[in-house]
C-alpha cells in the first residue's frame, strides 16, 4: 500500500494543477533555457540540451515550476524563482536588471547614468519609474483589460487602447517622445 502512495499523490497532484487555473510563469524553467543558452555555441548548447533531457534535469525543473513554484505564485502573487539579475545588451551599452517582487532596478554597467527604479502597484495597478533623487513618475495605469491611463506633456493623463492604435494614437499626442515625462 505504501508503494503506491507517492504515485498516485504524484498523478492527483499533477491532474489537479490544471483544474485550479494556474498557469503560472515557469521561472525555474526558463532560467534553466536561458542558462544553458549562454553556455557556447549551437552545438555545445544542443550537447547540453540532450544531456539534461537524458538526465532529467529539465523534467525535474518542470516538474517543480508546475507543483511547487507556480502553486506558490497562485497564492502569493510572487514566484520566488522570478527573482534575479538579469545583463541587457543595448544599443548604446549594457544594462544590469535586478527583478524583485514588487519590480525592477535597471543600472547602466559603465555607470554612465544612475540606477532607475520600475515599480509596480498591484492595489492601484500602475507602473511607476522611481528617479535616483527619489522622484516618482507613474508611466501607466491599467484602466481595464483593454486600455492604460497615460501622462501627457502637459501633465494631464490621457486613456488609450492597449494596441498598436493606442500607441499610434499616444505617439500622435505626445510628439515623437514614447513617454511624456515632467
Amino acid at each position: 500500500m505504501k508503494k503506491r502512495f507517492i504515485p498516485v499523490a504524484l498523478v492527483v497532484a499533477l491532474a489537479s494543477t490544471p483544474l485550479c487555473s494556474c498557469i503560472g510563469s515557469f521561472s525555474l524553467s526558463h532560467k534553466l533555457l536561458g542558462w544553458n543558452k549562454q553556455v557556447g555555441g549551437k552545438v555545445v548548447n544542443e550537447l547540453v540540451f540532450i544531456a539534461f533531457c537524458i538526465i532529467p534535469v529539465y523534467e525535474v525543473s518542470i516538474l517543480a515550476d508546475a507543483i511547487v513554484f507556480n502553486s506558490i505564485e497562485f497564492w502569493s502573487g510572487e514566484n520566488p524563482v522570478a527573482c534575479g539579475k538579469k545583463v541587457i545588451e543595448g544599443e548604446d551599452g549594457r544594462y544590469m536588471v535586478e527583478a524583485d517582487p514588487k519590480g525592477y532596478t535597471i543600472t547602466r554597467e559603465d555607470g554612465a547614468m544612475a540606477p532607475i527604479r520600475l515599480d509596480y502597484d498591484a492595489e492601484l495597478m500602475s507602473w511607476s519609474a522611481v528617479m535616483p533623487d527619489g522622484t516618482s513618475y507613474e508611466l501607466l495605469a491599467f484602466v481595464d483589460a483593454d486600455h492604460v491611463s497615460l501622462p501627457a506633456a502637459d501633465g494631464s493623463r490621457i486613456v488609450v487602447p492597449t494596441d498598436e492604435m493606442g500607441l499610434m494614437a499616444y505617439r500622435n499626442a505626445t510628439g515623437e517622445t514614447l513617454v511624456a515625462m515632467r
